[in-house]
């Protein structure tokens, strides 16, 4: 028995065999239809594979039988929770390209629902994180204070989620009287409700333990993998389109963009939480000054761009995402191409996962924030 206890175990004698675990297609953690298949140590993480496509729509080659006016209502499909920047997306390629100057109320009014979808995705986001990380009562809380934004959708355009809002030449019709009322009244409210959430999750001992240090996303990887919004912004990457090619009424707000230097997990938490705030200072500078006159420019019953290829990008609450367009003059377009923030963020995480438990890579996930059908399109 002594020479037993004496004797020494080396790493080598109690290592165990590598093996294959799929964690989705259906799996909580992943938020959608996304399969991972891990090799595994045990619980330790050494390789990350992701196969997407379980929830492909063809909405690329869809667009194509489409004309210009019909393609912002597929947007919406993909990254849900940004429907609107989507659909932003698409209108203002097309008025780009035609020329067409849209009246200011628009960019107003665009630009204050792209900064509340924002807000409505970063409250989904932080409470299902939390909920990942078994922090149920944020779910409760974070869902709570997004009904309130979702109402204001409803009001002013019958949708809660696809808005469908923004149309080519301007938006489809004008804001609901109480809209400016209601969000003064929400910016109020929801300024009180971030330090709760900074008690419940971001000073919580428990939680810093699980997202510090976990995996790191420098800022030369950021920029090697293609990886923007927060996510790219955590890790020092200054990539907001907002800022770098601002659109709608950008240009006219000032803000902060928050870029963090750690490219953790906690600060990829921490940036989110903090441009909640920003989002909140951008509605405050617009909401009271939103210009008199028309919501839309009269458009041509038919729209035909001319002959070329053209581009435009916005930022969205999960990065940036263009919309590259091929058109032969015809009334639809030749090719459409869409440039998702959730694929090229999705492929980062093999690299900053290894080495890690799986119920860190649940972590991981969690705080690049994915959407499924934004990758699946």
């Amino acid at each position: 028995m002594a020479e037993i206890l004496e004797r020494i175990v080396t790493d080598d004698e109690i290592k165990t065999d590598e093996y294959l675990v799929n964690m989705g297609p259906q799996h909580p953690s992943t938020h959608g239809v996304l399969r991972l298949l891990l090799k595994l140590e045990g619980e330790i993480v050494h390789n990350v594979e992701p196969h997407v496509g379980y929830i492909h729509s063809g909405i690329e080659k869809m667009t194509e039988a489409l004309s210009y006016p019909q393609i912002p209502h597929l947007t919406d499909r993909m990254d849900y929770l940004s429907s609107h920047m989507n659909n932003e997306a698409v209108c203002l390629l097309v008025e780009n390209a035609l020329q067409v100057e849209v009246p200011d109320r628009v960019k107003y009014i665009r630009t204050i629902f792209d900064e509340l979808q924002r807000l409505a995705s970063h409250q989904l986001w932080w409470c299902a994180s939390g909920m990942d990380l078994g922090a149920l009562t944020a779910f409760f809380y974070g869902l709570r204070d997004r009904e309130d934004i979702l109402d204001i959708f409803e009001e002013t355009c019958g949708a809660r989620l696809t808005l469908n809002y923004s149309v080519p030449g301007g938006v489809m019709f004008d804001i609901h009287p109480n809209f400016q009322t209601k969000v003064k009244a929400f910016i109020k409210k929801f300024r009180t409700k971030i330090p709760e959430y900074d008690k419940l999750l971001t000073g919580n001992i428990i939680f810093q333990n699980r997202t510090k240090g976990v995996g790191v996303l420098t800022k030369e990887d950021a920029i090697a993998f293609g990886v923007t919004g927060p996510t790219g912004r955590a890790s020092g990457f200054s990539c907001d389109v907002r800022k770098h090619h601002p659109y709608s009424a950008y240009p006219l707000v000032k803000f902060e963009e928050k870029l963090g230097t750690d490219g953790d997990s906690f600060m990829r938490w921490q940036l989110r939480m903090d441009e909640m705030r920003e989002s909140l200072n951008i509605i405050e500078q617009l909401i009271d000054n939103i210009p008199e006159g028309d919501y839309a420019v009269k458009m041509k019953g038919v729209v035909k761009l001319p002959e070329g290829e053209y581009y435009q990008r916005v930022e969205t609450a999960r990065g940036e995402f263009g919309v590259y367009v091929v058109s032969d003059g015809k009334k639809n377009p030749y090719r459409v191409k869409f440039r998702s923030p959730g694929f090229s963020n999705l492929f980062a995480i093999n690299h900053i996962a290894k080495g890690w438990k799986i119920a860190d890579l649940v972590a991981i996930m969690a705080t690049f924030d994915l959407v499924i059908p934004d990758i699946d399109r």
